[in-house]
């Protein structure tokens, strides 16, 4: 394993990529639960209060238990992800560290919000007041949008640093504002917060349409109903905003980032009246399997056939992105998958403008269930595109990963063991959380005004206590 991932040199560059991939892919599906989940539970919650809806209340309170279990495993991982940063890419952190860490450094401050809030909302529970109790868990929705903007900033900043002075190698002055709301945040941050409300969306959504496959009775109880209804209705929302944020963002890595443009659509030469590929695959100048569209690419980004677009050979081979094949192949299945979650939601929006209902058949539960690995796919592609696609630089055009990366030879090691991390806490959430679906299966039926509170307890109903 150690002749496989070490590398000339020295430096263990593709243990060390390998290493942060594994961390990051797990993480960044927590993370996404930590981002919109909250939302997810307040909307549901909030139903609840407004209509007394004993249903929705009892799903708020379950959802929570989840997100709490989900918060644990998640600081873990993200615990493990900020060590990494330092561990792996001493050279990123020695030059740009006073620029990058700004960022990272309010991330920990909303982590931290969103932490103690969590915690509030979570102990409010027969506690507090209803509608203060609601309120409480609005900061744990707020503090985890800001905490991504800031991880994400992070990384915008690397695909287009800015906001500071450099002085013989140095760092000599920072701009925070200029580096956090660099000229890649405005699109890689609703991008990143709109696939985390897809991943949480469709992740709440699937456990209950498998139940209405498998359990066709459950179509018509509303606590089952409201499981599925919520999230996809969410989803719905979203997919064709992002669709639109993803076509921006095409556009704007053409213009600033061209060659990794150049590889997420197999543009070899600079030219014009540029074909769209389709799949396929790149190999020795020739493209295989593919369906090609003769100008549509040059019309996607100019609008024009005669737009020209730059290849990848504008640059020297050692400056462009490796495994063209992986690239563009990743970038159009998450396209591909996001037009697919576009049908369903048209499917949605139908049925509910036609019979003011989701559509209550086996395609429609199978579909959405589906939807759950479909968006964390789409998601993982995206990352794929966005790293991949900047290499070799860590720092665009400023910095190489080969210069970031640790010359300690011991990666592969660490890599393994992070590995065998990652397994345990993946089989425990997994066993934990089948554990609690199963406990709660057995009671589903509430009755119709029954709000799980203490002090002012509605129409004075029993709690639910799950």
């Amino acid at each position: 394993m150690t002749g496989l991932l070490a590398v000339a040199g020295g430096h263990d560059v593709v243990a060390s990529r390998a290493q942060m991939a594994s961390t990051l892919g797990f993480h960044i599906i927590l993370a996404c639960f930590g981002i919109a989940f909250p939302t997810v539970i307040l909307v549901v919650h909030f139903i609840g209060l407004r209509r007394h809806d004993g249903a929705a209340l009892l799903l708020a309170r379950r959802w929570s238990k989840v997100l709490a279990v989900l918060v644990a495993v998640g600081a873990v991982s993200g615990t493990v992800l900020s060590f990494e940063m330092g561990l792996l890419w001493p050279g990123l952190f020695r030059v740009y560290g006073a620029a990058v860490g700004i960022p990272f450094a309010f991330e920990g401050i909303f982590f931290l919000l969103e932490a103690i809030f969590t915690a509030i909302y979570l102990y409010g529970w027969d506690r507090l007041s209803p509608w203060a109790h609601w309120w409480s868990g609005v900061p744990v929705a707020v503090s985890g949008l800001f905490g991504a903007l800031c991880v994400v900033a992070a990384n915008s900043w690397m695909n287009q640093p800015g906001g500071f002075v450099m002085s013989h190698g140095r760092v000599t002055a920072v701009h925070p504002l200029a580096v956090i709301f660099n000229a890649a945040t405005t699109y890689e941050v609703p991008h990143m917060e709109l696939a985390a409300y897809l991943v949480t969306a469709f992740g709440v959504a699937a456990p209950y349409a498998v139940g209405m496959v498998r359990h066709p009775d459950r179509r018509r109880s509303r606590y089952h109903r409201l499981g599925l209804l919520v999230p996809s209705v969410i989803a719905a929302i979203c997919t064709p905003l992002q669709i639109f944020v993803g076509d921006t963002i095409a556009r704007a890595i053409e213009h600033q980032q061209p060659v990794k443009f150049a590889s997420m659509e197999y543009v070899v030469h600079t030219h014009r009246g540029v074909t769209e590929w389709i799949g396929g695959i790149y190999y020795h100048g020739h493209i295989y399997l593919g369906l090609n569209i003769p100008y549509f690419d040059s019309i996607l980004v100019g609008f024009s056939p005669h737009t020209e677009v730059v290849g990848w050979d504008s640059v020297p081979r050692s400056q462009r992105p490796p495994l063209p094949s992986l690239i563009h192949n990743a970038f159009d299945l998450m396209v591909g998958i996001a037009f697919l979650m576009l049908a369903l939601a048209a499917w949605l929006a139908v049925s509910w403008w036609r019979k003011r209902d989701f559509p209550v058949t086996r395609w429609f539960a199978g579909l959405t269930a589906l939807g759950a690995p479909a968006a964390i796919v789409a998601l993982e592609c995206g990352w794929i595109v966005t790293e991949v696609g900047r290499q070799p630089w860590v720092v665009y055009k400023r910095m190489t990963v080969a210069q970031a990366a640790t010359p300690v030879p011991d990666v592969p090691w660490t890599f393994g063991a992070i590995v065998a991390l990652y397994i345990v806490l993946t089989i425990t959430t997994l066993v934990v959380l089948a554990l609690m679906a199963r406990r709660w299966n057995r009671s589903t039926e509430v009755a119709e005004h029954d709000v799980p509170y203490g002090p002012g307890r509605a129409h004075g109903a029993a709690s639910v206590r799950q």
